[in-house]
């Protein structure tokens, strides 16, 4: 998931099921749209994610993201008991997925399981204003999931790397290319290419545009430069592209966000 986007996510769950499955359960063969987070509590099932098997078993979290065929059954004699989460992001980020495989393991801890029988409580009594309380508890989820991933991603992250994103916080306006940053460590650009998506999770090119763009929406919303101003201190050139970089990534233009 590119973090430029976590402003704007705003997350809509439309089906919360507790989820005791009998022997022959199953889900039918579907291309979803929506975004299925499924807390496996007890028992197993089967999952074919676009065509590929997946088992599960009590304590994985199951990340389906919307685009993909989703099917499903559970065993005999040990049936599953799940937290299915069915959500849709607002409008026009449904696109973005989280940052999960189909399985992780290791991730369902007593805190997030007190915030799902939270949620459950909310949810089944429906009281007036429930869908806030509901979505505020599922952000609650989401946060601390997305919070010990990337604690587990940061603290495992190479040192050559560490020191070239030092580098580009110190260096983005600059015209500093993959080769530049291959030079600094000796080693084949390609290379660093694959090391750097492993450890910060997006391409070389995507990572500086996000320093770029964020430092460019800071001096915007100060006051003090111009949109062509803030663009040419922050590495762009072309004010066209650097316009539609900056909607893409924050989802609106650099003139709103000089107004802010």
């Amino acid at each position: 998931m590119e973090l430029e986007y976590h402003p704007y996510l705003v997350p809509h769950v439309f089906l919360f099921a507790d989820r005791r499955c009998y022997p022959d359960w199953k889900i039918q063969k579907t291309t979803i749209d929506f975004h299925d987070l499924t807390f496996v509590i007890e028992g197993k099932a089967n999952y074919f994610i676009n065509g590929e098997k997946f088992s599960v078993e009590a304590g994985d979290l199951v990340y389906v993201p919307e685009g993909s065929v989703r099917e499903a059954n559970t065993f005999w004699g040990c049936t599953m008991k799940a937290y299915p989460f069915n959500f849709l992001w607002a409008e026009p980020h449904n696109h973005v997925h989280l940052p999960f495989g189909v399985i992780t393991k290791k991730v369902i801890t007593k805190e997030i399981i007190g915030y799902i029988r939270e949620f459950n409580q909310v949810w089944m009594s429906k009281q007036p204003f429930y869908m806030i309380q509901a979505r505020a508890l599922f952000e609650l989820i989401l946060h601390r999931l997305l919070s010990n991933f990337n604690r587990q991603s940061t603290t495992g992250t190479d040192t050559r790397i560490k020191k070239l994103t030092s580098f580009i916080a110190d260096h983005y306006s600059e015209d500093i290319t993959i080769n530049d940053l291959a030079e600094k460590l000796n080693l084949h650009p390609v290379y660093i290419g694959k090391l750097f998506k492993e450890n910060t999770g997006s391409s070389y090119k995507k990572y500086l545009q996000r320093i770029r763009i964020n430092n460019a929406e800071a001096m915007l919303s100060i006051g003090d430069f111009t949109v062509r101003e803030a663009a040419e201190r922050c590495g762009f050139h072309d004010i066209s592209y650097f316009s539609k970089v900056f909607k893409e990534m924050k989802g609106y233009p650099p003139s709103i966000a000089k107004k802010l």
